[in-house]
């Protein structure tokens, strides 16, 4: 599997997502086995770049390479500038963004938005491709199906994609009208695998091994990205590429390993967002430690409780002795019930920078 001349370990990504693929994450993934993971999204607008937020996300201090940037905008001038900028803040991949579905994205004719102006997307694919090529970095494009049931144009965009130059093509098998709603469908991943020669991802409800293995097969796809079903569970990508290798089934990690991942996890994410009292680092902590206890004994309760509070130090006491006390009757991590009705995973790519 490459990208340009970047040769990537395995067919596993992690997908970006706003609010969630930070740098903590991305590097959790990658060491649990996922073989490329693409930033949070980057506005493509200047007067922003030096805010807090814009530079968390174009932090890649020890990550494992490649560094893939995801950028969203509307603007082709804008977009090729900040192209040039992350790759001299270090990315070695460059990704357009045009499958964000959220209302603030799509309301600027951003994201999965410019898949109504096609004249506009391939404008901006050529500008990207343009700043990029000098500097032998690949450009890759996520979309969607569509704009709606009646307007999929997935594959007339990947054609000319490709024609301009994108060095590989990411589809979620939804349309922006569908949101997250629903079940994603492969048979247009198929078509526009069928439609190209560079390598295609397929995107949208990959959450197990065995849906992994099914979706290789009926779109012939060069790689999966899985989004939501990695959150709270940055091991998936090794579960996947056990079964995909074997056709068995990994066992459960121990509760002990989760333990230790979640808190290096937290160390790392406190790192980036802070250490303060009731400050960004305690508070946006609190969305990863629910994910990693959904649906386990107890979980909804803990959850409950991390929610009240406010110091690192005590997120990272609470989680430990939780975990301690889930080994003493669970040597490997209990198989998680439904979702609880008070919980709902974050959806993929939801905010601009």
């Amino acid at each position: 599997m490459r990208i340009g001349s970047i040769e990537l370990p395995n067919r596993l990504f992690a997908a970006p997502m706003a609010g969630v693929t930070d740098r903590p994450f991305r590097v959790l993934c990658k060491r649990l086995g996922a073989g490329y993971a693409v930033s949070e999204m980057v506005t493509s607008r200047k007067d922003l770049w030096a805010s807090l937020k814009t530079s968390r996300r174009a932090d890649h201090g020890g990550e494992a390479a490649p560094i893939a940037v995801q950028i969203a905008g509307t603007e082709p001038l804008m977009m090729a500038e900040a192209a040039a900028y992350n790759i001299d803040r270090g990315a070695q991949v460059i990704d357009i963004n045009m499958g964000c579905p959220a209302k603030k994205v799509c309301k600027v004719w951003a994201g999965s938005a410019l898949m109504r102006d096609e004249p506009l997307a391939l404008r901006i694919v050529e500008a990207v491709v343009t700043a990029c090529a000098p500097r032998g970095v690949p450009v890759t494009l996520k979309m969607r199906t569509g704009w709606s049931e009646h307007e999929r144009n997935a594959v007339a965009i990947a054609r000319r994609a490709e024609d301009l130059g994108i060095a590989m093509l990411t589809v979620h098998g939804r349309t922006r009208e569908q949101g997250y709603r629903g079940q994603a469908e492969y048979d247009t991943v198929a078509a526009v695998k069928a439609a190209v020669r560079v390598p295609v991802v397929a995107n949208g409800d990959i959450d197990t091994p065995e849906k992994a293995r099914a979706v290789f097969a009926a779109t012939g796809c060069d790689a999966v990205m899985i989004g939501r079903a990695a959150q709270g569970r940055p091991w998936i990508f090794r579960e996947i590429a056990h079964h995909l290798a074997t056709g068995e089934h990994l066992a459960a990690p121990r509760t002990q390993e989760v333990k230790a991942w979640l808190l290096e996890h937290l160390h790392d994410h406190y790192g980036l967002y802070g250490w303060d009292d009731a400050g960004a680092g305690v508070r946006s902590a609190r969305k990863h430690i629910g994910w990693y206890v959904h649906g386990l004994p107890g979980g909804a309760l803990f959850r409950a409780r991390m929610n009240t509070l406010e110091r690192c130090q005590d997120q990272l006491a609470t989680v430990a002795d939780w975990f301690d006390a889930l080994a003493d009757d669970h040597e490997r991590l209990p198989q998680a019930a439904s979702l609880d009705s008070d919980f709902e995973r974050q959806p993929l790519e939801q905010e601009a920078a």
